[in-house]
């Protein structure tokens, strides 16, 4: 029997045009890619807003006709993104209120089926710095942060989705989403070759991440994703441990030429060879209600 594989296609990412030009950057484009990458396999959406160009944008209008566009043509999660608070950047960010404001306003629409967040901080150094660089700044998720979304999520019902970018972050998050008493989060092991965080993507960084997540949170769904990083060479594993996979543009290495639509027909011809099949959506649903 194949086993059903969870495919997520994570479509722009903050990165704009200037770094990963092949990024979908209007309203239209979104839709139009979210839609044919759903039609391809993708048992989930992920995206980061952009209204016809430009910088990324959190407007919760914005994110909701994107949501609401895809939806209205295929059946299938869509969930968008929340600002990255560094320590060199915005520092209105700190406040809880604001960093989450469009997420609150899309989850009371019933426009999202996940609460994400990324459960620890750490330094974005570039794996390629010198000692003459400007130091890097630090991506801040802070413990109330953290427990502000759990929290969140258990109100709403909704299953956390982590990423992991630090062992680190699968502990903490663990730990935190059984405090706050919420559903079996998802936890998305997040391989990085361009930033200087976690593991790169070998077959040992898979291996410690599963080892310590059946210690943490056995039998809690997992996802491999990177970080302009290639994690085709784990699938296979992947597959073969019960894993799910997310590709796309926001995760390849910058510069990749392949379209959304072309990862993600790949990641079925690959999943397929290795014994599994891509889940509808409504089968993801029922596999985290079971």
């Amino acid at each position: 029997m194949m086993r059903k594989v969870w495919i997520e296609a994570a479509l722009n990412g903050p990165w704009s045009r200037a770094l990963q030009p092949g990024i979908p950057d209007t309203i239209e484009a979104i839709i139009a890619e979210g839609v044919a990458c759903a039609r391809a396999g993708a048992t989930i959406i992920h995206t980061h807003a952009y209204d016809g160009g430009g910088p990324q944008t959190h407007d919760w209008q914005v994110y909701a006709r994107i949501i609401e566009g895809i939806r209205s043509q295929v059946d299938v999660p869509v969930y968008p993104s929340y600002p990255a608070f560094m320590t060199d950047g915005d520092a209105a960010l700190a406040d809880i209120s604001v960093r989450y404001a469009h997420i609150e306003a899309l989850v009371e629409r019933g426009l999202i089926d996940f609460a994400f967040v990324d459960p620890g901080s750490v330094n974005f150094t570039l794996t390629t710095t010198t000692s003459a660089a400007k130091p890097a700044g630090t991506y801040m998720n802070s413990e109330d942060h953290v427990r502000y979304v759990l929290d969140f999520a258990a109100r709403y019902g909704l299953h956390p989705d982590f990423a992991i970018y630090e062992p680190g972050f699968l502990r903490a998050g663990a730990a935190l989403a059984r405090a706050a008493g919420t559903k079996a989060p998802i936890y998305r092991l997040m391989f990085c070759n361009v930033i200087a965080v976690g593991f790169p993507p070998k077959p040992y960084a898979l291996a410690a991440y599963l080892a310590l997540l059946e210690e943490e949170a056995p039998g809690a769904p997992w996802m491999i994703a990177g970080v302009s990083a290639d994690i085709r060479p784990l699938i296979e594993e992947t597959v073969r441990r019960g894993g799910h996979i997310r590709v796309g543009l926001e995760d390849a290495p910058l510069g990749t030429k392949a379209s959304n639509f072309e990862m993600v027909e790949e990641a079925v011809r690959m999943m397929r060879d290795h014994g599994g099949e891509p889940a509808t959506p409504a089968e993801m649903r029922q596999a985290l209600a079971g």
